[in-house]
């Protein structure tokens, strides 16, 4: 391949006339260029093509694009009946059954028929673009190009090579997702690429605390909503459906050896069994069927009263802790500084209201003789989350009902809904942002990425609220760390172990912080 290989005017043979296939023909369409459409099955291509202009039309009736463009979009859509049609094509992108052994047979049968700079690109999700590319005469074209349903409203794509790919076939379909609107991110071919790697502990960390009986789903969801997330796990895993969520962490897992930080969670495996696979199904981990759902009302707390105290002293900084600050302030009420604190958070007489760090309450209570105690989850990664927003704490067993009841009081001041949870190490934000900071350091560690790819990835592909490195700058890379070595502590198991990418993080961090003494 030459090292300056150009697609932006290249016909693109699309294989496969389902949701994707047709995404991807509607978006190659709407760049301009000519698009060969094949599917196996007779007519399906001509039923792809009326979709798009469906969709098309729809655009254009409300004023996104004209009618003569969507017309000359829909004309550039050829259906074709046979590969023997397609040589000229400059690109082919596979989009069929996630299915090692045939979408291989068909590759072959591509660089067959093709001329020999085609370029060979597979909407894979999961499937190895090295595994893939073995047995091709010539696998350096062979790239991934994994697209994210809906096609032409999601802007990702992630640019898989694998082990051969030739790197001006990877740059050159980086730029032609570019060219398509699109932002493509460069990726090595290792199980679940970026998104569906990374994203695994947004479901494990709740599918963890469902099995600890630490919450009710819409709790869950209701405090990851609070910090910023669009849609909780579990309703999203209802979304997704339970079947393919299951099988893509199966996937993930046998991949990587019976890694345990992959391992998939009984709780979800029963609702595959008993057929309660979410929407699709009518039932999940909600009810479709009924009018129910996931929504959590939020209280209004906009004129929740401090609660009573004869000394009041702040440990710490953090969006909390300043919230406090600010409200106290605001009250008229005096209150201290902590002149050298080791926690975070509040005390009042005596009580105790820390930010966790991954440490249960009741051994927090134990080691440092606080009876007195509860804990508070990790604020919103987007800056504390608007009035209202759900926010997880717990209580230590040796704690008073009125110290109970102040918790929650502190909490409502602060301007969030307090959502009592079982006492369980890291509740929920906090374990589950660590979790996801920590499995994309490992992914920069072993080449799967960079920083910056991981970010736009998980903010274009799963609509994060932020990215892993960016929720990383904005909270702190030894507290990551420690809440992660604190539940590696207390669970005694692989899965929470620390990737060397982020403790050497947490290293350097802490030696500028000594230097700077």
């Amino acid at each position: 391949m030459s090292d300056a290989l150009n697609l932006q005017d290249a016909p693109i043979l699309v294989i496969g006339a389902g949701i994707m296939g047709a995404g991807i023909a509607q978006v190659a369409a709407q760049s301009g260029h000519r698009v060969m459409l094949f599917d196996a099955r007779k007519g399906a291509g001509a039923q792809a093509k009326d979709k798009v202009a469906t969709t098309l039309q729809g655009l254009a009736a409300k004023g996104r694009m004209t009618s003569e463009a969507a017309r000359e979009t829909v004309a550039r859509v050829v259906p074709v009946a046979s590969l023997a049609e397609v040589r000229e094509a400059g690109v082919a992108i596979e989009a069929i059954v996630e299915n090692l052994e045939v979408k291989r047979s068909l590759l072959r049968e591509l660089e067959a028929g093709m001329d020999e700079r085609c370029v060979l690109a597979s909407n894979t999700s999961s499937i190895s673009i090295t595994a893939l590319a073995n047995g091709l005469a010539h696998p350096g074209r062979l790239v991934g190009m994994h697209f994210f349903n809906p096609v032409p409203l999601m802007k990702l794509v992630e640019v898989v090579s694998g082990l051969h790919t030739d790197p001006a076939v990877a740059h050159a379909i980086f730029d032609l997702a570019k060219r398509w609107g699109k932002v493509p991110v460069h990726a090595r071919s290792t199980p679940g690429f970026i998104v569906n790697r990374i994203a695994r502990p947004f479901y494990a960390e709740t599918l963890a605390l469902l099995n600890e009986r630490a919450g009710e789903p819409s709790v869950i969801d209701a405090c990851m909503r609070g910090a910023g997330f669009r849609m909780g796990p579990c309703e999203l895993m209802d979304l997704i459906g339970h079947d393919t969520n299951f099988a893509v962490t199966q996937s993930v897992y046998d991949a990587n050896f019976g890694d345990k930080r992959y391992s998939p969670s009984l709780v979800q495996r029963e609702l595959v069994e008993g057929g309660w696979l979410g929407r699709k199904s009518g039932r999940g981990f909600y009810r479709y069927d009924a009018g129910s759902g996931p929504e959590i009302a939020s209280a209004d707390v906009s004129t929740a009263a401090l609660p009573s105290a004869t000394r009041i002293v702040l440990h710490g900084d953090g969006v909390a802790v300043e919230r406090w600050a600010s409200a106290l302030s605001a009250a008229g009420r005096g209150f201290e500084r902590a002149s050298r604190p080791t926690w975070c958070g509040l005390e009042a007489d005596g009580g105790q209201l820390r930010l966790t760090d991954g440490r249960p309450a009741a051994l927090i209570a134990v080691r440092e003789n606080a009876r007195e105690l509860a804990l508070f989850d990790l604020p919103a990664a987007t800056g504390g989350g608007a009035q209202g927003t759900a926010l997880a704490w717990t209580a230590s067993a040796t704690a008073s009902v009125e110290w109970q009841q102040k918790t929650a009081a502190w909490l409502a001041a602060a301007g969030w809904t307090p959502q009592r949870v079982v006492d369980t190490p890291g509740l929920v934000v906090a374990r589950t942002i660590a979790m996801l900071i920590n499995e994309a350091c490992d992914a920069v560690l072993q080449g799967v990425c960079d920083p910056e790819a991981a970010d736009a990835a998980m903010k274009l592909g799963v609509n994060y609220p932020q990215g892993p490195f960016e929720w990383l700058a904005n909270w702190d890379a030894c507290e990551v760390v420690r809440v992660l070595d604190h539940l590696d502590n207390h669970y005694r198991g692989e899965r929470y172990r620390v990737s060397l990418d982020l403790r050497r993080r947490a290293w350097e961090q802490e030696g500028r912080s000594t230097r700077s003494r």
